[in-house]
């Protein structure tokens, strides 16, 4: 478990991943390489990380607490450009609008909510888990890199439910995941882990699909107070498909159990497959 216990300053884990540069009042530039690919193109939690990360550094001292970006454009290979405006709501609220853009189109647009979070007291309610065996004594398992390319960069244990394309009869999955390389455990850092599990619906099929998706939310839902990297268990669990379109619910706790965020995605069924 060399790599799960690595532990050094990451603050800049991320950015340093998608060369993301600041160019300009408001404005970064990132590029997502062939390594980070999803099935069909550049992978959509990175996307959706560097949204977040953009938007948390055009409000300093200021907290996210949730997301939401919708694509509306296909990414490709190559540089994208992000760029912020801030909106302010109240005397601790913010809500920035991130545009990201490939060139002369955009392929997404991100709205995220950022505020003040003061200190807990008594009367905070907070979500604990039954806890679940520790990612010590699970073993890895391997999306294929040259079916899935970002695979590779991620150490992901399995703890139960049922594994992709295998025919089961549940549409859920969970597991333990963390970065090869080192990032801070922030808001941006669970946007990208909230989109690497495949698709919940996959563990109820036998052959993989293109399910990509079109909108994605999450809401933080406690204070992200240490920015070591960690493990975090990611369960996700197929809520509808139907008519075309699939919905998955997302929880990404932490070691004791604590709910750090919750995400849904709306997904584009593209093809079907027997089960």
């Amino acid at each position: 478990m060399k790599q799960l216990s690595r532990q050094r300053n990451a603050v800049d884990g991320l950015a340093e991943e998608f060369g993301a540069l600041r160019v300009g009042r408001g404005k970064w530039a990132a590029t997502i390489d062939r390594s980070w690919w999803g099935w069909s193109g550049p992978f959509g939690g990175a996307i959706v990380a560097l949204a977040v990360r953009v938007a948390a550094d055009a409000v300093p001292g200021a907290s996210v607490r949730a997301v939401d970006l919708r694509f509306v454009g296909k990414p490709a290979g190559g540089e994208i450009l992000l760029t912020s405006s801030v909106r302010e709501v109240g005397r601790h609220t913010r809500i920035v609008d991130v545009a990201v853009t490939q060139g002369a189109a955009e392929i997404g647009v991100a709205s995220v909510t950022a505020g003040r979070v003061g200190e807990p007291d008594d009367g905070d309610i907070v979500d604990v888990a039954e806890l679940v065996p520790g990612p010590e004594g699970l073993a890895q398992f391997s999306i294929p890199p040259e079916v899935v390319p970002m695979g590779r960069h991620l150490d992901l244990r399995p703890v139960d439910g049922p594994l992709p394309l295998t025919g089961a009869d549940e549409a859920w999955m969970r597991a333990w995941i963390v970065t090869r390389t080192p990032m801070a455990l922030d808001a941006a850092y669970l946007g990208l882990l909230a989109d690497c599990l495949p698709p919940a619906v996959f563990p109820t099929l036998t052959a993989p699909l293109a399910i990509p998706t079109v909108a994605f939310s999450m809401h933080i839902t406690a204070p992200l107070d240490d920015p070591e990297p960690a493990p975090v268990l990611v369960h996700t669990r197929n809520i509808s498909t139907s008519g075309g379109w699939s919905v998955d619910d997302t929880t990404l706790r932490d070691r004791g159990g604590r709910l750090l965020a919750s995400a849904r995605q709306s997904r584009r069924v593209v093809g079907w497959s027997a089960r």
